[in-house]
């Protein structure tokens, strides 16, 4: 299926919320791993979410370039030939971008969609995310809301963060009050009245309920669903049930699965998912080359096995690898069998 457009993001987005399923959002910064999520989705029989973030377009664009935005063009590029070989529909999505990083990475990108759209191609990323977590709520929304308006206007969906999700993600560090690792109603009240300043526009609330990025065995990420029941709660008693917000799950490496289906239950549509992928992908590569020391490494003047050492042999495994890490993901989101494809 090609990438989906924003009439079936949305229909996506929709059914996730109405069903309470979510879709798994997973960070790429190569070909290969992108592949790996296309591959696990689709077996899965799920749609889903590829995203870049700005480490991760660094990284695509080379170690001579560093040009993030240039990475993220190259792996959506490739996206969108590729998913046409797929039988589910992925949207592609851009990760936390903070403020400092606007203008050389999505302004570029949505820049790169409006001369797509004037072409009469469709948009490059489906939806950006504004990190403006940093900032205070006023200066975060004060920036999401013309932000929005630009988005809109190209059919973009924009994802933003009230609230601080602790822990650290591509050599960023959020750190802040520990209160703010918790979204109050009044926040996401004030986040509503703002981004709905914009009439019809579509986006998505990274909410914070004690969420951390990072490695954590279970029981030590301490979270609070209930921050998003009272949260929707609040807006539905403001707005009605139309109000109520489609959440986005961050930090969610060593929670449990009943935690994350809870947040499913109170409107998480997206849950983002890094760490557990990146160790997926990098464990068969290890183990690789435990069992194939002699092959892999040229020892006492040996030639080494080339059967071995050839990137293919061990990339390939890799994929594989995380590609079953998203199949898991899959399930405990609820989302198997529900591509958009089928109905």
């Amino acid at each position: 299926m090609p990438v989906a457009d924003y009439e079936t993001y949305c229909k996506m987005l929709d059914r996730a919320f109405e069903q309470k399923f979510a879709y798994p959002a997973i960070n790429v910064t190569s070909l290969t791993t992108a592949n790996a999520v296309l591959k696990g989705l689709a077996e899965s029989r799920c749609d889903g979410i590829i995203q870049v973030s700005t480490g991760g377009g660094a990284f695509a664009s080379g170690s001579s370039v560093k040009d993030m935005a240039l990475g993220a063009i190259s792996i959506a590029e490739h996206m969108h030939r590729a998913a046409e070989r797929s039988d589910i529909y992925v949207a592609l999505h851009t990760d936390h971008c903070q403020a400092d990083k606007l203008e050389s990475f999505v302004i570029p990108l949505i820049e790169e969609t409006e001369k797509r759209r004037a072409s009469g191609l469709p948009n490059l990323f489906n939806s950006h995310m504004f990190d403006g977590s940093a900032l205070s709520l006023k200066e975060n929304l004060d920036i999401a809301v013309p932000l929005l308006e630009r988005c809109h206007k190209s059919e973009i969906i924009l994802e933003i963060e009230v609230g601080v999700v602790g822990g650290e993600e591509d050599g960023v560090k959020a750190e802040g009050p520990a209160e703010k690792l918790y979204t109050t109603p009044e926040d996401l009240l004030e986040a509503a009245s703002r981004m709905n300043e914009v009439g019809g526009a579509r986006y998505l609330v990274a909410a914070t309920f004690g969420n951390v990025h990072g490695v954590y065995k279970p029981g030590h990420v301490k979270l609070k669903p209930s921050i998003l029941r009272d949260g929707q709660q609040a807006l539905v008693k403001a707005y009605g049930e139309e109000g109520k917000f489609y959440f986005v799950f961050h930090g969610g490496s060593g929670s449990s699965l009943d935690e994350i289906r809870e947040a499913l239950d109170y409107g998480v549509v997206k849950m983002n998912i890094d760490t557990d992928t990146q160790y997926a992908f990098t464990r068969p590569i290890a183990d690789h080359m435990l069992k194939n020391y002699d092959g892999v490494i040229k020892v006492d003047g040996e030639v080494g096995d080339k059967k071995k050492y050839d990137p293919r042999v061990y990339m390939k495994i890799a994929e594989e690898g995380m590609a079953e890490r998203i199949k898991r993901a899959v399930e405990d989101l609820r989302g198997a069998g529900t591509t958009m494809a089928e109905f």
